[in-house]
């Protein structure tokens, strides 16, 4: 309706037009907008949780002649379960950044208990 000439409704013309692909702000939410700081709140929330899992690697694993400290998967569920139920999840994010390394794209409890981890 924003584009249409014989659209008179005044709220459509206040709101602001949607960026184009290659715009830096297409698909993020306004600048200062309550959604942004959701957001925002979120990406330290997850963080905090991948540094508490760094942390439980570090004290439960054992370290290796190559220095980095490892477990089993079964290791860490058994003692990450109690504090997160979103362990694998985390798993992934702390992958992603770099911070473990562990064979497989997914990790299913039982299936993959024997699967090492590791602190990088």
């Amino acid at each position: 309706q924003r584009k249409n000439p014989f659209s008179s409704d005044e709220r459509l013309a206040a709101r602001p037009v949607h960026s184009s692909h290659g715009d830096p702000s297409y698909g993020r939410p306004p600048e200062g907008s309550k959604t942004e700081q959701r957001g925002r709140d979120a990406h330290s929330h997850v963080g905090r949780e991948v540094e508490e899992l760094c942390g439980i690697i570090r004290s439960t694993g054992e370290k290796g002649e190559d220095g980095h400290v490892s477990l089993t998967f079964r290791q860490l569920f058994e003692t990450y379960v109690t504090i997160s139920n979103k362990v694998v999840g985390i798993l992934l994010r702390a992958r992603k950044h770099g911070l473990v390394h562990f064979e497989g794209e997914m990790l299913w409890q039982g299936k993959d208990d024997d699967v090492i981890i590791t602190l990088l």
